[in-house]
């Protein structure tokens, strides 16, 4: 019996402390170094000219939550290249799973 609530609180810690991001860009010197999950043609385009633009350096990660799509910037993109990114934005392509019912 111990063991199934070992297991089971293994799996609860996981589902908890695991960083689960639908999209991780990290770049430096502004070039994008890597790219782990899917992003858009458009903008991956637009961001890659942000990036160079800027000569930035840092990671982009898109959380999947309720309401859409949520963007956090590590603390090396200063605000004004954050601000760029979040207007070329594509909420559309990353639309929540699940059916919304429309009243």
């Amino acid at each position: 019996m111990l063991y199934v609530i070992i297991i089971a609180l293994a799996i609860i810690i996981w589902l908890v402390a695991v960083d689960r991001p639908r999209l991780v860009v990290k770049c430096h010197d502004g070039k994008i170094n890597q790219i782990k999950g899917h992003i858009p043609p458009s903008f991956h385009h637009n961001l890659k000219d942000i990036l160079e633009r800027a000569k930035a350096s840092g990671m982009l990660k898109v959380y999947q939550t309720r309401n859409g799509a949520k963007l956090v910037f590590s603390k090396q993109l200063d605000k004004s290249t954050q601000q760029k990114i979040r207007n070329v934005f594509p909420h559309q392509g990353f639309k929540p799973k699940g059916n919304k019912k429309s009243r």
